[in-house]
């Protein structure tokens, strides 16, 4: 245990992952002439204006979802205890100005999404059931012929589907539910465990159709209450701002209980935790992206672009003030991430933290039948060629339902530490893919913004632009 710890800390989730994905980030910015930023009108036109509108069917591409429905689907498992308990535990050991390398983190992570995602889309293809499906598995073996690699892939992110997307996330729920409303941990379980199971036998169809209702509701009702919160701290503000610039580049003096920060720490854990709350370049976005009903990949690029933005830039930038204007991140060094996050809501406003709990609860959900299409979609690819396919698909959902009531139950430690291993070794291969394939990104990142407004016919082939060492 102490192995996968130190391998946490130091690589998977230290400095030479942090610097693999900045590096990644910045490559792939001169690789699209940065268009994500020079173009981010035509980013936001494209998502925001466009969030709610029926799409044209003779204006579509192949598709089993809107495109709306995949970034709903995407930001599920992105938004949740990261954007509130990850942000929390951020500011407390690596002071406010790790929020300014949250948002440097963020950037690279709106070019790198963009990236996967409009690959994902490009390479996805058929399976056995006439589905549509992508990902960097099948990007990675189609796009550079790599299937040993696919397969590392394929693995890593369904090892990780039990410990992030199931386990981990059930705990979240039914702890903030135990302790804010008593109920029992096992009458949680069963409760959490049955939805689960009802949602997730419906495939990529039913998990898309309550993902687009519960995580616009669930985001408007945290940040209306995150908003409140800052109305009464509203003179706390500008202060708040200035010490996360100023900290970011000077470290954090210690103050009342906590520990002080160096510029370098911050630097670590704000990226980090920036990595860790949108996870772009983990790979784990582009499976449901490319389900979507698009007409270009790199338009829906864009979507990948916006889930970043939406959930760093906005969430966890709103958390993070939250958090700094309460003055509870230095005040008491035993208190946790969760409960200060708790803390900071139900200070500022009667009944604040109840607006935290049940937010967790509607996020914790949604990411946990999020990550179960993730890895119901890595199995599918493990088992591709294999008659016990089907079988191996309804062992797994079995197998993570009863994760989902066990990790209502039990004391996870020991699953956080794996399943932030798995999380960051998702990311390797996927990165490798990225940087291989950045010609093709080029090529159809240049075709799409030549002219952004045209709709593309249903029949269109891009198959020229890419590169194909694996056509099965």
């Amino acid at each position: 245990m102490s192995a996968i710890t130190a391998l946490n800390d130091n690589v998977l989730w230290g400095v030479p992952m942090v610097v693999l994905m900045l590096g990644t980030g910045v490559f792939l910015l001169f690789v699209t002439r940065g268009v994500v930023f020079s173009r981010f009108n035509v980013v936001m036109r494209y998502t925001t204006k466009t969030l709610f509108q029926r799409p044209d069917p003779s204006e579509a591409g192949e598709g089993t979802i809107s495109p709306f429905q995949a970034v709903c689907t995407a930001l599920a498992a992105t938004l949740g205890t990261g954007n509130i308990v990850g942000v929390a535990l951020a500011v407390a050991t690596g002071g406010p100005g790790s929020i300014f390398w949250l948002w440097l983190s963020a950037l690279a992570g709106m070019v790198i999404k963009f990236c996967e995602v409009t690959l994902s889309v490009a390479y996805r293809t058929r399976n056995e059931r006439g589905e549509i499906v992508g990902g960097p598995m099948y990007y990675i073996s189609r796009g550079l012929g790599l299937g040993w690699l696919a397969m590392l892939f394929a693995a890593f992110g369904f090892l990780a589907s039990f410990g992030i997307g199931a386990s981990v996330q059930a705990n979240s729920l039914a702890g903030s539910v135990n302790a804010t409303f008593g109920v029992p941990l096992p009458v949680i379980g069963a409760a959490v465990a049955l939805l689960a199971g009802l949602v997730l036998i419906g495939g990529i169809t039913r998990i898309a159709q309550i993902t687009e209702k519960l995580v616009p509701f669930a985001a408007i009702f945290y940040l209306l209450g995150a908003a409140a919160v800052l109305v009464v701290n509203a003179g706390e503000i500008p202060a708040a701002i200035a010490q996360i610039f100023r900290d970011a580049f000077t470290g954090t003096a210690a103050t009342g209980g906590f520990l002080g920060a160096t510029v370098m720490y911050a630097c670590r854990v704000g990226m980090s935790r920036g990595v860790f709350t949108h996870e772009a370049g983990m790979g784990s976005a582009p499976i449901a992206h490319a389900s979507a009903d698009t007409d270009h990949p790199a338009r829906q690029g864009l979507w990948g672009t916006f889930e970043v933005f939406f959930d760093t830039i906005v969430m966890c930038t709103i958390t993070g003030l939250v958090i700094i204007t309460s003055g509870l991140w230095h005040a008491d060094p035993m208190m946790s991430e969760g409960a200060m996050s708790s803390a900071a809501f139900g200070q500022s406003i009667p009944g604040g933290q109840y607006i935290v709990t049940v937010g967790l609860m509607l996020f914790a959900f949604a990411t946990l039948i999020a990550w179960y299409y993730y890895g119901e979609k890595c199995v599918e690819y493990l088992f591709r060629k294999s008659r016990a396919q089907r079988v191996a698909v309804r062992v797994y959902q079995v197998a993570y339902v009863a994760m989902v009531f066990a990790g209502c139950v039990t004391n996870l430690d020991v699953v956080w530490e794996f399943a932030d291993c798995f999380n960051g070794l998702m990311a390797i291969p996927n990165l490798i893919a990225l940087i291989a394939l950045s010609p093709v990104i080029r090529r159809l990142a240049g075709d799409f913004f030549r002219d952004p407004d045209r709709r593309r016919p249903r029949d269109t082939d891009y198959s020229g632009m890419l590169v194909f060492k694996d056509k099965s």
